[in-house]
């Protein structure tokens, strides 16, 4: 399956989240920042939230998570952890998939299929003005901020 390059149209999505019925066309006008990570309550996981939670006012963006969690996970995580932006359930990776946010990746040395930690920022017209792929959790919000800033010039 292909996946979004710069200056590609995001691919649509409409799935369940922590806000009700996701979509992603209901953001049209806003900068968005979409970002895919593998797992709910996990050590890098939980800190990349808790750094886009603290960056999300400097971002000036809509912030949405997606990750193959199921909804009740999602809820307890954005609970436990005050997220103040949406968690997209992707039970299926679908939307991993066609954002190429899933796949196979070296893990501890060997090759696994999963989620990748991947980030998209959305411009105001849906289309994707720079795709991060496989990136760290520690610091990856700081760098989304200064990515943004750049991009509105």
């Amino acid at each position: 399956m292909s996946q979004p390059a710069e200056g590609d149209t995001a691919p649509a999505i409409e799935a369940p989240s922590t806000d009700g019925l996701f979509r992603l066309a209901d953001l049209r006008g806003s900068w968005v920042v979409l970002y895919f990570y593998p797992r709910d309550f996990t050590p890098g996981c939980t800190t990349e939230a808790c750094d886009f939670r603290d960056a999300a006012p400097a971002m000036h963006a809509k912030v949405v998570g997606v990750s193959a969690d199921p909804m009740e996970q999602h809820l307890k995580f954005r609970d436990e952890h005050g997220l103040p932006f949406p968690l997209v359930s992707d039970e299926s990776n679908e939307i991993a998939m066609a954002y190429g946010a899933y796949g196979t990746k070296k893990l501890y040395g060997k090759e696994v299929t999963g989620p990748i930690r991947s980030t998209f920022i959305i411009d105001p017209d849906g289309v994707v003005r720079k795709a991060m792929r496989n990136v760290k959790a520690t610091g990856h919000a700081e760098r989304v901020v200064g990515t943004l800033e750049t991009l509105r010039g």
